[in-house]
């Protein structure tokens, strides 16, 4: 059986170690850029990646990590992203996966042909078939931009380009969104702008990285053996204790559990609203030139916006009428990973997960090749879980496009996990 695999980041890189550790090895990779890392490939110029010179992760290292290589002992416990790049590299190079790999290539259209195979055609000038399917290409490449964007007159700005903060010396900022992206941002710009606000449509849960001096992430998994609802008790009553009400930062208190949606894991933001750096602002009600009205009636005037208003998710080689979730609140696949319609059609990473991505994508490539090897076969009614699962997920969470592919760590992986064995 041939095998592609579309795109080199981390889930296309344990997509690839383990098809060959299943003894498939007639693959192909197509990575559009000249090296692996995908996201974590910083550049100093807006580009294919979303994170910026400082950014480091919001998960530990303990939980980051995959299952049989570990992250060099001495990284800190939230490694830089030259430290996660480097991590890719030497996990590429150990297993030997690089040959696999056609950099600098591009798939510009994917068209699906008789007995489930596939076509693609590729940037340079070819056409390939092949047997099987995966899509690897992640969801913070194409931003999703406010209805307003075009009536503001300063510097407007998504964070998907925010490098650094060098161009923003002696500007007024403004930050749209206090999810990961929007809190580093406004740390950032903080630095070196003459003032910077955040603005915060919704109430969020903006979670300290260490608890009770251990990871966030790590402090959770401590309590996955206690029943969802005393979890949350605990988180809530863990926060209190630690950071105090939201609203002595001028924050708005969450009104939900600290599971419903996707998690902000900041500490820093607390330090630079109490130091006078960073000034919370409500949402925004219309903007007029560089003018900003908020829903409390306040105005004020701003040089840059950046808008951390999240990502569409894009398959730019799909047709759109194949394949378009761009505005769902839900995605119909079978474990995020496979599509009712399309047997020979896999999707590695297209999660949200509350925790780290990339030790899920592991579980999940591992449960394909498992699957393709024929050592395993999925439940009969696979298809028709495919919804219901897409509409009970969508039922966990907040109903927010930013929540279209969320999951909650532990519970997914040890279903993936149940089904690879």
């Amino acid at each position: 059986m041939r095998i592609a695999i579309i795109g080199a980041g981390c889930s296309g890189l344990t997509t690839i170690k383990h098809l060959v550790e299943a003894g498939l090895t007639n693959i192909v990779c197509y990575e559009e850029t000249d090296q692996i890392g995908g996201n974590w490939v910083y550049t100093a110029t807006p580009g294919h990646s979303s994170i910026c010179h400082t950014t480091h992760t919001i998960s530990s290292k303990q939980m980051s990590q995959f299952s049989d290589f570990p992250m060099p002992q001495d990284y800190p416990d939230y490694p830089s992203h030259q430290q996660i790049l480097a991590y890719f590299q030497s996990y590429a190079q150990h297993f030997q996966l690089e040959k696999y790999i056609y950099f600098q290539v591009s798939v510009l259209h994917v068209h699906k042909i008789q007995s489930e195979r596939w076509r693609l055609t590729l940037s340079d000038g070819t056409q390939s078939e092949f047997d099987y399917l995966f899509v690897a290409n992640g969801h913070l490449s194409n931003p999703r931009h406010p209805d307003w964007k075009n009536d503001f007159s300063g510097k407007y700005l998504h964070s998907h380009d925010f490098k650094n903060n060098q161009t923003l010396e002696n500007q007024r900022v403004l930050v749209v969104g206090a999810g990961n992206s929007g809190c580093d941002c406004a740390i950032e710009a903080s630095r070196n702008a003459a003032s910077v606000d955040i603005s915060l449509r919704s109430p969020q849960y903006i979670i300290p990285k260490l608890i009770m001096g251990k990871p966030t992430d790590t402090f959770a998994a401590s309590m996955q053996w206690l029943p969802q609802c005393v979890q949350d008790w605990l988180q809530k009553l863990s926060l209190r204790i630690q950071i105090g009400h939201y609203r002595d930062y001028g924050l708005p208190e969450p009104d939900s559990s600290p599971t419903q949606a996707h998690p902000t894991i900041n500490t820093e933001l607390f330090d630079r609203i109490r130091h006078g750096k960073i000034h919370p602002r409500p949402g925004i009600q219309d903007v007029a030139g560089k003018t900003i009205r908020f829903s409390d009636g306040a105005v004020a005037e701003y040089d840059v916006i950046i808008a951390a208003t999240g990502y569409i998710i894009s398959f730019p080689f799909f047709d759109r009428s194949f394949i378009n979730w761009e505005n769902a609140l839900h995605i119909p696949l079978y474990l995020r990973i496979f599509h009712p319609d399309h047997s020979s059609l896999f999707f590695i990473g297209l999660i949200q997960p509350q925790g780290c991505i990339w030790t899920l994508t592991e579980a999940q490539s591992r449960l394909v090749s498992r699957l393709l090897a024929g050592k395993i076969r999925l439940p009969g009614k696979w298809r028709t879980h495919a919804v219901t699962e897409g509409k009970f997920w969508a039922e966990q969470f907040l109903a927010r496009p930013r929540h279209s592919l969320e999951v909650r760590y532990h519970p997914y992986l040890k279903q993936i996990r149940q089904l690879s064995k």
